[in-house]
This record gives structure tokens, sequence and C-alpha cells, in this order.
């Protein structure tokens, strides 16, 4: 195991880059030759400047033999690669070439590689340091790109007239490897044309020549990350000792082995540095966004933001693509198929006008075709808006008018390389653009937020911990009441037998639903941490009532047709004499009423909901185990007696925990952590995954300091109490502290062992005479929700009862509401909150763990 994955340590990627000395002697290298030259192919790109004559002070210095040397005179000096690698030994086996002057260069995407790569050809040919430069890369896309440049370059008399007057080379013959590679040229050829199998000149051209040779591997990545027997051809060409190679220079926007940093990494331009001084795009990535589980509403929020860019671009006369990746090729193909029927429905369009807006692209053979077209999708009369692409695609794409970027799935994207390299392909900014400068979105699976802060903000883990406090003299406190119990357990058995009993209770229980959904998405911009939101409404899917009556005969209809011959005639059922049309559909109408679903319609969601109520149909016994709580008197106490919650900075680091915070907490916080609390509300700091501000203190309506949020769903939820247009509708909340608070005793079967515990909810939310208890979950609990959860909520569900009988019996006019939300569920909640609609609102989950409360016995 390597040191940096043991101590899960971080390190920042400028630190470990390996630095050449200036200390060179002239007279083997004399950089001011050439510096007229370089300014005029490099113009006011000073980063590009400083790459090329970083690696000539390396390559001709006369100072260093080999990477070998380099590197160990780094980790000598350095005590990050110290820490890094922990030994010499250690670093010595990342070196992928050793033993030659070898190295790379880590320049962003879009930030002009080829200049730094043909200037350096140059430079080496007119020096006669080399006879020859071969220029290797990943694809044939990549190959047409660079020829194009280099001829244009070589062609230019103004730049070739700045060359030194001695001069070996003024004009280098630019080829690729269907001819011979002469003296005097720069043959740039894909990879494959190294393959034995392959016909090309490279083979016999530079056999036995290598010392005389400058290799180039553009994207250089691929050569060490060697995915594919192809691929790890390449770096064993590099090191055939039948070449010699001595001089071998890498570029890629990418310098990654999975998550690792190159380990030889001579110069550096990154993401951020390119972002901030305006050479590329800037990016702005989703942090929050609307839960939904239904493809074709995911598809509104992408559409609808493809033509809100559309809308935008107008007056650059952009006419704007979105690009939606995927993991493979399989995928890649499903997916066009997918989004192009949703084009179709949406757009009412016929299925080759969506074809034609749809460009699906892999290395597929059926896709080859796609990928030429790749070099006009950006031209005025192209009537591609969307493409879709797989993650690990090898072609270069010189797209510029990419301005929407949809990771499609998120196992896409399990590396800083994967990231880095989707990320890239929308950088590149639109030729002469005018005004505010440019942005991509990316309308990404929220989790891979995170990794793109990671990726454009290397940071170090210091351990403080900042701490939430109750502010006594606040004018958010309020008072909370529990009961005090005695308690005792009971354990019976049941038999059931016969024809399940369907629909007892002749209705549903159903969460309350938004047929038309507001909805809004959080994005922030890398580098900034600025956030944007971009509103808009999801539509989703309804049906008549009797449409759903329907539904639920015709499945009932169907159970009775499967069981009309099994042997035991208990085993046959009868259920539409007992359900027929009508009965259906009264039982929906009073399913919807309980859950005050007014319109006429239910949504797709609901229908399911009603739907599942007929499945189970026989069950053959249960057992129940009753654990008895009888209450013996009412408690009152305060939020002042919160206990303290804190938070390390590891936590904040990583993003698992984020602080929420006003412009003038500082002044509450104890001595010892006001350093520490500036450093996490530093916009630009290490901290900023974790903390959020809040900018005006009036939308901050809790008695705390800070509000601490643990995971992602508590982080969504904590931001919409703090929105200004539901901060107007409550008049406070708290976050619960863990333990040591207000809890509730419950009880569940863990194996053959019978636990108890004590639940704590998340929120309590003050909002006139109603308190809100809400206990956040993830999505997933819908779908698979445990044991022990399903008794939180069916013992908190009975204790606010009774909680509820007894403050009504004493005359306290306050009624206590519990919900179990979900992300899915939070902007309904809202909704109906800001509506005051929200007494008896159901989630998804109430419901879900309702019905297996009722599955499992009252414990209660």
């Amino acid at each position: 195991m390597s040191p940096m994955r043991g101590d899960r340590q971080k390190f920042k990627n400028e630190d470990l880059v390996l630095k050449v000395s200036t200390n060179i002697d002239p007279a083997l290298w004399d950089e001011s030759k050439y510096e007229t030259f370089i300014d005029e192919l490099c113009q006011s790109r000073e980063y590009q400047k400083e790459a090329i004559f970083t690696v000539m002070r390396y390559l001709v210095g006369g100072k260093y033999k080999s990477l070998h040397d380099l590197a160990k005179e780094n980790f000598e000096d350095n005590d990050e690669l110290q820490r890094r690698y922990g030994s010499w030994q250690g670093m010595e086996r990342y070196l992928q070439l050793p033993e030659k002057l070898a190295c790379s260069i880590d320049m962003a995407t879009a930030t002009g590689k080829s200049y730094v790569l043909y200037g350096l050809a140059m430079i080496l040919l007119a020096e006669g340091i080399v006879d020859r430069v071969l220029v290797l890369c990943p694809s044939n896309t990549i190959e047409a790109g660079l020829l194009a440049k280099f001829r244009d370059m070589a062609g230019n008399s103004d730049l070739r007239d700045l060359l030194p007057e001695d001069a070996k080379v003024r004009v280098p013959k630019v080829i690729n490897a269907s001819e011979s590679i002469i003296n005097s040229s720069i043959c740039v050829e894909n990879y494959h044309a190294i393959l034995k199998h392959v016909k090309s000149s490279i083979r016999d051209s530079l056999f036995g020549r290598g010392a005389r040779v400058a290799v180039f591997n553009d994207e250089t990545h691929h050569v060490a990350n060697e995915s594919g027997t192809n691929v790890k051809k390449w770096k064993e060409f590099l090191l055939n000792p039948e070449y010699g190679f001595r001089y071998v220079v890498g570029a890629s926007g990418t310098c990654y082995i999975g998550d690792e940093y190159f380990a030889d990494v001579v110069s550096r331009y990154s993401l951020r540095q390119a972002i901030e001084e305006r050479f590329v795009k800037r990016v702005r990535y989703a942090v929050d966004m609307p839960q939904t589980d239904d493809p074709e509403e995911k598809w509104q929020l992408i559409y609808k933001m493809h033509q809100s860019l559309k809308r935008q671009l107008r007056k650059h006369k952009i006419s704007p693509l979105s690009i939606v990746v995927t993991r493979d090729i399989k995928s890649c193909k499903r997916v066009a198929e997918e989004l192009q029927a949703f084009l179709q429905e949406w757009e009412g369009i016929s299925g080759d006008d969506a074809g034609k807006k749809v460009l699906p692209v892999s290395s597929a053979t059926e896709h080859q075709v796609n990928v030429a077209k790749l070099r006009i999708v950006d031209r005025p009369n192209s009537k591609v808006e969307w493409i879709v692409s797989v993650s690990m695609l090898n072609e270069g794409w010189d797209v510029k008018n990419v301005f929407q970027i949809v990771p499609h799935e998120e196992r896409a994207f399990n590396s800083k390389l994967l990231i880095a390299q989707v990320l890239g392909r929308g950088l590149r900014r639109p030729e002469g653009w005018q005004g505010v400068d440019p942005e991509v979105t990316v309308f990404n699976h929220v989790a891979w937020a995170g990794q793109i802060k990671s990726l454009v903000d290397e940071i170090l883990e210091i351990e403080n911990r900042l701490s939430s406090t109750i502010i006594l003299d606040s004018p958010y406190h309020f008072d909370l009441h529990n009961l005090d119990y005695t308690r005792e357990t009971d354990t019976s058995h049941f038999a059931k037998k016969g024809e399940y009993r369907l629909l007892e209770k002749e209705y549903v229980e159903l969460p309350s639903q938004v047929e038309i959904e507001d909805v809004a998405i959080d994005f922030e911009r890398a580098v900034t941490g600025d956030h944007t939101k971009f509103k808009t409404k999801i539509e989703h899917k309804t049906y008549s009532f009797e449409d759903v009556a329907e539904e639920m005969y015709r499945r009932l209809q169907s159970i009775d047709e499967e069981s009309k011959d099994a042997p035991d005639p208990k085993d046959r059922t009868q259920y539409v004499k007992k359900f027929p049309r009508d009965r259906c559909l009264e039982i929906v109408k009073a399913s919807t009423k309980r859950a005050k679903i007014k319109t006429g319609k239910i949504t797709e969601e609901n229908r399911q909901k009603i739907l599942q109520a007929l499945g189970p149909l026989r069950r053959k016994s249960a057992k129940r185990v009753a654990y008895k709580l009888t209450p013996n008197a009412l408690i009152t106490f305060s939020t002042k007696e919160r206990s303290t919650i804190s938070v390390s900075a590891a936590e904040i680091r990583r993003g698992d925990k984020t602080v929420f915070y006003t412009p003038d907490c500082e002044k509450t916080m104890p001595d010892e952590q006001k350093d520490f609390f500036n450093s996490v509300k530093d916009p630009d700091g290490d901290y900023r995954i974790g903390s959020e501000e809040i900018p005006n203190s009036h939308d901050f309506r809790t008695p705390c300091n800070v509000a601490i949020a643990d995971g992602t769903p508590e982080r969504k939820f904590m931001r919409r109490l703090c929105e200004r247009e539901n901060v107007l509708v409550i008049d406070s909340w708290l976050k619960n502290s863990s333990q040591r608070f207000y809890a509730i005793e419950y009880a569940w079967k863990k194996g053959n062992t019978q636990k108890r515990g004590d639940f704590s909810p998340d929120f309590f939310i003050r909002k006139n005479k109603t308190l809100f208890v809400v206990e956040i979950k993830d999505d997933r609990e819908i779908d698979d929700p445990s044991i022990e959860n399903q008794k939180k909520f069916e013992y908190a569900r009975n204790h606010f009862n009774r909680l509820n009988e007894w403050l009504k019996r004493v005359g306290i006019d306050l009624t206590y509401q519990l919900n179990f939300l979900t992300p899915k569920d939070f902007n309904k909640f809202f909704i109906k909150l800001r509506k005051d609609d929200a007494q008896g609102f159901r989630s998804e989950l109430d419901i879900v763990l309702g019905r297996q409360g009722e599955t499992n016995g009252n414990g209660t």
C-alpha cells in the first residue's frame, strides 16, 4: 500500500511539482536567444512561456542526467514529497521513465498545450540538440488538429524571422508517419502507428536514432494509466533500447493515475489559474437540486436548462451544445435513444428531427461518422444540440460552444482523471466572445460537486473543531414538551389464514402531492464559490381517478384469473366480486380526500402507491413485539437547554458536515476557535466545501451561533430553512443534539435480541401553534427502510399522539407533527408550509414507515 493511501493524507498539487534549477550555465543553454520568438508565439500567455523555458533548462541545462536525478534532488529538499512517498524508494517507484530525461507538463485543458509543444520542438531543432521530433497522440482527431496548428505556425514568417540568426532549422517539415521522418521534421502521429502490425514510417525512420530524437506525448495520461493492451505498448515503445530515446516530454490537462498526481510534473498551470485569469470558461456545478426518480422529470430539468442557455446566448449568436456523459458504449446508445424519445414527445417533432439534434459519440464503429461531425457542430448551420458521449472517449474535442455538461451516471466520474477529462470538454471559450465571461454549467449528480471542488482546490487537513452553541438572549427560543414514561414489554403471536383482507380501511394512505412543482437548482461557481439559482418547474405526470380505479380493477381481475386453477380452494381469490369498478373508484376518492388532493388528478407517484397496496395477498403468520409505554407526567423545557454540538476540521474539509453561519456570528465564537472559524468562512480557503454563509442574519431563525448539518440530506434541508420565502413563514427552528436533549425511547429487534434506544429527531420547527418535528433520511430509505427506522417512526408517532392529547387536556394550544422527510419531499413540504397547508402533511417515507409499522405490529 502506498503511503498516501495508507494515511489518507491530502496534498496540494502545486507542492508536488518538481522544481528545475535556474542556476544554469549560459554556455550550455541561453534562453535569452529565444525570448522574442517565444513572446510572439505565446503572446500574453505567460504560463506557456514559463513551461517552455522550465523544460528547456531541464533537458539541456546540463544539471540533470535523467528524471532520477531531478526527482531525488526534489525529494531531499521538499517536505511534502517526503510526506507523500515516505521514502526515496517510495517515490522512485512512481517515476514512469526514471532513466531518461523525461518529464510532464500539467496544463489545464483548453489553455494551449500545442503552443508549448511547438515552441519546444522548434527550439530543440534550432539549437541542433535533436534532428527530429515525434509527437504521439491518442486519436486521429487530435492528430489532425495538431498537424493543422503546427503547419500554420511553421508557415508564419513573422514567427520564424524571430529565431536566432544561427538557428540550424528555421522551417521544419510538419508531417505524419505516412512518409519518412527525415531530419528537420516534426512528425505528428496517432500512437497506433508505433505498433508492429501497423504500416508506418516510424520504426524504420527512428531505429537506432533515439538519442537525436525528442518524443512528445500529447495527453500523456494515456501512457501512465496503461488502460488496454495497445496503450501499454506506447510506454514499451518509449523504453525500447532499439530506439534509445533520451528526451521524452508529456503534456496533459489531467496528470493523474486514478486519483494520484504524476510524480514527474515540472510545470503546472491549474484549472483554478485558468479560470481566474480568464483563459477558459468559468465553471458552475449543481450543489443542490430537486429529488426525482422519474427519468422524464430529470430530462425536463436538463432540457429546461438547455433552453434557458439558448435564450441567454441568442445575443451572442451562439447555439449552445449540451453534452451528456455516460460510462460506456452500451449506456451511450441507450441514453441517446432515451433523449431522442424525450425530445420527440416534448417538442412535438418527428423521430428523424429528434435524431438530427442528438449526436451519440463513442469508439463504436457505428459512431465513427459522428466523431467526424464533432468538427462542425459549432457551425451556425449545425442541427446538433445534444452530444451523448462515453466518459473515457479518446477523441480530442476542439468544440467551443459546449455550455452544459450532464454526467448521466456517478460511476462514470469516480476519479480525478475522469472528472478533469469530462470537464475539459466544456472549457474552451467561443471565438470572439464579448462581455461577461462565458460559463459552462455542470448539471451534475450532486455527489460530483465535492470532487470538482477537490480538483480545483487541493487542500491540507488541519484538525480543529467548531462548536454550535446556544445564544441565551436569542429571540428565537421556544418551549418544548416531552412525557415521562414507565415501560414494559410483551410478545404475542397471531395467525392469518385464507384470503388476504384487502383494503380493509377502504382507503390507501397517500403522501401529499404537488402536480406542477416549482423547483430551484443551486449552482456553485468553481474557484469563486459564489452561488446562483436556476428556477423552473417540473410537470408531474397525472391520471384521472377513473383511470387509476380501472387499473386497480384490472390488476385484481388478473389475480383472480391466475388463482382459479389453484388445487386448494383457499388459494382461489374472488377479489373483483368484492371490488367492482365502482368500489375501486370510491377507494381512490377516499384516499385522495385524506391526502387533501382536490384537483381530481393523481400523480404517478401516488398512482403507484395505490397499486402497490394490492401487492401483499397472503401471510401465514406474524409475530408481534409490544413495548408498552405509559406516560406519567408532562415535562416542559426550553431550547436554551440544548447541549453544544461540535464538528471537526476533517469533517468540514471532506464535506461530511456543513457549518451554516451568518456575518455577525464570529463574536459568539470562543477565542480559541476564532482563527479556525475565519479559515472556515474564507470563500477561497480550504474548508469551503463544508461551509455556507447565510448573508442576512434575519434569515437564520435559530437560537444558535452556527448550525451544523450532518450529511448531504440535512445540508439541503437546512438551506431550505434559511431561504427567504420559507423564513417568512417560520417562527424559529432548532437542530437537535444527538443526545441529552430531546429523546424518545424506542425498541426494535436485532437478530434474536431485543434492543432499546433513544431517538433524537433532527429538527424542531415552530410555526404559529404547530411544532413540526422533522427527521431527515436519505431517499434510499423509501425503498428499503431499516427495521430500526420503522420502530423509531412507530414509537415517535405514538409518542406525539399521546403528547398532543396531553397538551389538549391541560389547555396548551400547541400541536406537534412528526414527519420523516427525504430530499425527494423537501420541496413539497416547504410549498405546503408556505401555503399554510402543512398540517397533516405526509411524506412518502411517512407512508412507507407507517405501512411497515402496521405490518410488523404496533409496539407501543
